[in-house]
């Protein structure tokens, strides 16, 4: 599994709209598509990216801390709590994703073991805690309990890969478990079981790839 970049966030929530209308105001996204099931939003659709899941709520925040956004021309940190329980950290950059946190009951076990999904290894970051990195953007892992909620505020993590049936041969190679394989109109992906019950969405763009 070779992914080149973090491509999306995607949530479970309530209030999507409210959410959308929140990021789309105050961070220079747009609504890339939205459809019964999911509203895309995000500055760029070859960028980074957040998914937002049409779901009953309350929802459980489980292991997603928060969500990492660059804002070109921010002096300082700054923290956005959104519906739902969604948090966005702001830090200064070009318009993309920058790091999702998420709580891990062995931070370090839980870096190493990301390895094996095609993150690479990477020093700590601002926090201190241990993180992997994947084209420039990072996962990082806080001590908490990510549970196993029925009701999980994350639906998945997504990189993008060249090929997703080359991440589908690795992940039987390794003996993980690949929890779905979706066939849409602009994108196939494979979903795999990752550490600490988090699903990783491997996500090929093909050629007629139109969105903007």
């Amino acid at each position: 599994m070779n992914p080149t970049k973090l491509d999306h966030v995607a949530f479970w929530v309530a209030d999507r709209d409210s959410i959308a209308d929140a990021v789309t105001s105050r961070l220079g996204m747009h609504v890339i598509d939205r459809t019964d099931a999911f509203t895309l939003v995000g500055e760029d659709a070859r960028r980074g990216k957040l998914t937002l899941f049409a779901a009953g709520g309350p929802r459980e925040r489980g292991a997603l801390k928060h969500v990492g956004w660059r804002v070109p021309g921010l002096e300082a940190q700054e923290e956005l709590e959104l519906a739902d329980g969604v948090r966005v950290v702001l830090v200064d950059g070009d318009p993309d994703l920058d790091h999702v946190a998420l709580y891990s009951a062995h931070p370090e076990e839980t870096a190493a073991a990301y390895e094996a999904y095609g993150f690479q290894p990477a020093a700590p970051g601002p926090s201190g805690c241990p993180r992997v990195e994947v084209g420039g953007a990072w996962i990082e892992f806080h001590p908490g309990d990510p549970g196993d909620p029925e009701r999980p505020l994350l639906n998945h993590l997504a990189v993008l890969v060249d090929s997703a049936d080359e991440a589908i041969a690795a992940a039987k190679d390794l003996g993980i478990e690949i929890d779905d394989v979706v066939d849409a109109p602009n994108t196939y992906a494979a979903f795999l079981r990752g550490p600490e019950h988090v699903r990783i969405e491997y996500v090929e763009h093909k050629p007629t790839f139109s969105l903007t």
